[in-house]
């Protein structure tokens, strides 16, 4: 990826995150029709199933667990996804619990929501610790990501649960070649991973005037570790969204 050209105000930026599907709403739709800028969105990490093969080895029978703790969207697909591989049928008695409301609603995609124990917390897994506690009793699953730092599972070990973790997927680089002509003048990156996807794709990269925004502090620690400037940095306390922040910057707000 190129990024050799003067310094300019902000005319183009890349989401490194995949385009929403048609038909959804994205602050970032918004951001570019207000501010008559292109905005584009490329996913820098993607993520796969794990093969029912290599599940089978890890001795994780999905029947003998009473609950579920989904911490994402992919989580949940690949959970019922797993379900299908193992031949397992889900049961209605089932119990659900999600970090957030809308991790919650896209079990909406497997489950008839209304008719199912579903439990969400406001914004942090520790929101959500309450709720697991009062149904200690149940045996919990916790599908995984093969890249989980594990601080989910020591908070339930502290608090005494009773769980077992699932790898049931993992995060992929993706190949961002054709980007090596293109110029934006503002890269957005969500996670260390997408720092890590754009020195794999170009070891070479330079940010010259090219600026950087980041989500979250453990972003911010993996783009300044590659001795890279951050020039916005969300959220703050003058910007809880990423668009706010980045409509902060342009108009010299921050």
């Amino acid at each position: 990826m190129s990024s050799t050209k003067t310094k300019m105000a902000v005319k183009s930026i890349l989401i490194s995150q995949p385009k929403p599907e048609e038909g959804q709403k994205s602050p970032y739709f918004d951001l570019a029709q207000e501010r008559k800028i292109k905005v584009d969105f490329r996913h820098f990490i993607h993520v796969e199933g794990i093969e029912a093969q290599e599940f089978r080895q890890a001795r994780v029978d999905l029947k003998n667990f009473t609950a579920v703790i989904m911490t994402s969207r992919s989580s949940i697909d690949h959970y019922f996804r797993m379900a299908e591989e193992m031949r397992f049928d889900v049961p209605d008695t089932m119990k659900y619990f999600c970090t957030n409301e809308t991790i919650a609603k896209y079990l909406q995609k497997y489950i008839v929501y209304r008719k199912r124990k579903i439990s969400f917390g406001k914004a942090q897994f520790n929101d959500l610790m309450p709720l697991i506690q009062k149904n200690k009793n149940e045996k919990f699953l916790l599908p995984l990501s093969a890249q989980h730092n594990g601080s989910i599972s020591v908070i339930l070990k502290n608090n005494e649960i009773n769980f077992s973790e699932a790898i049931i997927y993992k995060t992929v680089i993706s190949d961002l070649s054709d980007l090596a002509d293109v110029n934006y003048d503002m890269l957005v990156f969500f996670s260390p991973s997408g720092i890590e996807s754009l020195y794999h794709n170009f070891p070479d990269f330079k940010q010259n005037d090219t600026k950087i925004a980041v989500w979250g502090q453990s972003t911010a620690d993996a783009v300044l570790k590659k001795g890279l400037r951050i020039d916005v940095q969300a959220p703050n306390s003058k910007a809880p969204s990423m668009k706010k922040a980045i409509e902060n910057h342009m108009d010299g707000k921050e």
